[in-house]
């Protein structure tokens, strides 16, 4: 690489899945705003209008896709229907995740198997689609979403954490596999963040309190543009030779 780091996309085209709120949605407002046209994996493409309009507002292009990511015929369609539409796919952002909390004790098997589906196996096939695109272009950046909880144990949280250090490892195993396609591999993964997923478990005071405290630097919940600044960092060429690793966003939670 010559010249000075480049976070531009402009003329690129990223696929999110998981788009339609919280870190999917701030994650496709910023690569937008780094200049890519954005397809928008959404589990109901009816729910896309706004941020849809949003992403036409800053003049890029956008492709509202339906993308249950646990219904493999979906995830393929819809890595189909963005290069029929675009002609490539150079990102891919693996958002979407489910995280249904249970004492280990108590997750039944169907709660066990729907997490599996979504957070392993939806991302790993998502991949797969993505990488045979990327495969025939010689280049791509797919980024993945982990979590903290991949790296630190969350009570009551086992089967997700089990599938967010999951995934963090299938990065480190893509990222070696696809290197000699110009491909790069990598994850981000935050602390928690304020999102309509995670509303219901911070508004009660005791549990954030112990979050707030847990986040052992900066002693605060995280915002989605936060998350989206690593994406974005990660899909551009300034972070052309970093493959196989996982950015940590945990304020400092991991650290103590």
């Amino acid at each position: 690489m010559n010249g000075f780091p480049r976070f531009d996309l402009t003329g690129q085209v990223a696929l999110v899945t998981g788009a339609a709120r919280g870190l999917g949605h701030a994650i496709s407002l910023a690569l937008a705003h780094a200049g890519a046209n954005i397809a928008l994996g959404l589990r109901d493409v009816k729910t896309d209008g706004e941020l849809a309009r949003e992403i036409e507002g800053m003049g890029r292009k956008v492709l509202p896709l339906q993308m249950d990511i646990g219904r493999m015929e979906q995830i393929s369609r819809a890595v189909d229907e963005t290069v029929a539409r675009f002609g490539r796919l150079d990102i891919l952002v693996n958002n979407a995740g489910i995280a249904p909390g249970n004492p280990a004790e108590s997750v039944r098997e169907e709660d066990f198997d729907a997490t599996l589906n979504v957070n392993l196996k939806g991302t790993f096939f998502a991949c797969q689609a993505a990488g045979r695109v990327m495969i025939r272009q010689k280049c791509g950046r797919i980024i993945n979403m982990s979590s903290q909880a991949g790296f630190a144990a969350l009570p009551g949280e086992s089967v997700y954490c089990m599938t967010k250090a999951g995934i963090a490892h299938l990065t480190k195993c893509l990222a070696v596999e696809w290197g000699k396609y110009g491909i790069t591999v990598n994850a981000v993964a935050p602390t928690f963040i304020h999102t309509p997923g995670t509303e219901p478990f911070l508004s009660n005071a005791d549990n954030r309190a112990d979050v707030v405290e847990r986040i052992a630097g900066l002693h605060r919940i995280g915002e989605p543009m936060e998350v989206a600044g690593a994406v974005v960092f990660l899909a551009s060429e300034a972070a052309a030779l970093i493959t196989g690793h996982t950015i940590l966003i945990d304020g400092g939670w991991t650290a103590r």
